[in-house]
């Protein structure tokens, strides 16, 4: 029997539950809390949700399937990537395509997570070093890059370097991050932040200080989508996902660098055509993009989604984004929430929901004037375009 015609999916429900440091709490009961709040928020009951899709399980989060009997949820069809935030936008992308064909109607997309409990990160009681190839952030134990941070760090000195930036100028990314959570009463890092601030913190992997490095954090959130016909008689304004683009690899692709920076790779391989994710929401290209929300592990994560989905020229991204352009009030608003550097660390849900909250019009102190369009993007290549109704 050949697929019947694909649905149109829109974002109906978001829930995020407070957020810390450290807390008592298990990332069962976070995720108990986001998937409950993103339900009253589209007005909907948890018999309704038949997807379950998710990118963190053990040991930072719970499996799937421990979920679902713990919610009383009845699925048929479920998700769990590898437990890394990096798959938040395949999480979600997945999530779109059960219910564009049918496989689902209604789908949770959920992350509870408690770094608090999860031990070392990095270094030599981390295992993912010792995976072979490497590791999952970049860690390379046999040129000496132990921690998550190190491939990135690499990758922007590597960058400054080919085009003579002064690798400080990056400063303006955390910056911009932390005025924008100021405005978020929910995020983990409201303390003031300003340049002889941020160049009297210490290295964590030179040129990186404290400040360039994502949080961590425990907490949840959840993100509901159903159909867009579904979507017009919820409780919230439906947000559209127009267009979607999936994570890359291959030998021109380094973690957190833009094809052709990479340690791996010779050359450079980036081309306009590699970004589809703009023609399939109708777009002409990013100039029509009034807000950017993206994987912020790092800094440097920034200037390489600029310039791997055109927003810049190749090497002019670190130049372009000073003087707060990616501001609230900027040219590009960016992590309008404050980020994984600023406002929390829940593995990527946390921008998916300040995407819906800027297109509803609901974000505040932070709303970016007149917000239709808002994409989702990574150095990793994934990408969503979230959307006004229309």
């Amino acid at each position: 029997m050949p697929l019947g015609p694909l649905r149109q999916v829109a974002v109906v429900g978001i829930g995020m539950t407070e957020v810390s440091r450290v807390s008592t709490r298990g990332a069962l009961g976070f995720a108990a809390d986001a998937l409950r709040l993103a339900l009253d928020d589209a007005g909907l009951r948890a018999e309704d949700v038949d997807g379950l899709f998710t990118n963190v399980g053990n040991p930072l989060a719970v499996d799937y399937d421990r979920m679902a009997e713990a919610f009383g949820l009845r699925i048929r069809a479920a998700v769990q990537t590898w437990s890394h935030g990096r798959f938040v936008g395949p999480a979600l992308q997945a999530a779109v395509q059960a219910v564009a064909l049918g496989t689902a109607d209604v789908a949770a997309c959920v992350g509870g997570v408690a770094f608090s409990g999860l031990g070392v990160v990095g270094g030599s009681g981390d295992l993912e070093g010792t995976r072979q190839g490497g590791g999952s952030h970049g860690e390379l134990p046999h040129y000496g890059m132990t921690a998550p941070g190190a491939g990135a760090a690499m990758a922007f000195r590597r960058y400054c370097a080919r085009y003579g930036y002064d690798p400080e100028l990056i400063s303006a990314v955390p910056i911009a991050f932390r005025r924008h959570a100021r405005r978020n009463a929910n995020a983990q890092m409201t303390k003031a932040l300003e340049r002889a601030d941020y160049a009297a913190q210490p290295y964590v992997v030179e040129p990186l200080r404290r400040p360039d490095f994502a949080l961590l954090s425990d907490g949840g959130g959840c993100v509901l989508v159903t159909t867009v016909e579904r979507a017009r008689d919820l409780r919230q304004p439906a947000v559209v996902i127009g267009g979607m683009q999936g994570l890359r690899a291959g030998r021109d692709e380094f973690i957190f660098a833009p094809p052709g920076l990479g340690v791996f790779s010779q050359g450079d391989t980036r081309r306009a055509e590699d970004n589809p994710v703009y023609a399939m929401a109708g777009l002409t290209g990013p100039g029509d993009v009034d807000s950017l929300q993206l994987y912020d592990a790092f800094s440097p994560n920034v200037v390489f989604v600029l310039e791997r989905f055109g927003f810049t020229g190749e090497g002019e991204a670190l130049e372009w984004l000073q003087n707060g352009r990616i501001e609230l009030g900027g040219d590009l608003p960016t992590n309008t929430a404050g980020g994984l550097l600023s406002e929390a660390h829940i593995c990527g849900w946390g921008h998916m929901i300040e995407a819906t909250r800027q297109i509803r019009g609901q974000a505040g102190a932070r709303q970016v004037a007149d917000c239709e369009v808002v994409q989702w993007a990574t150095p990793f290549g994934d990408s969503l375009i979230f959307q006004k109704d229309r």
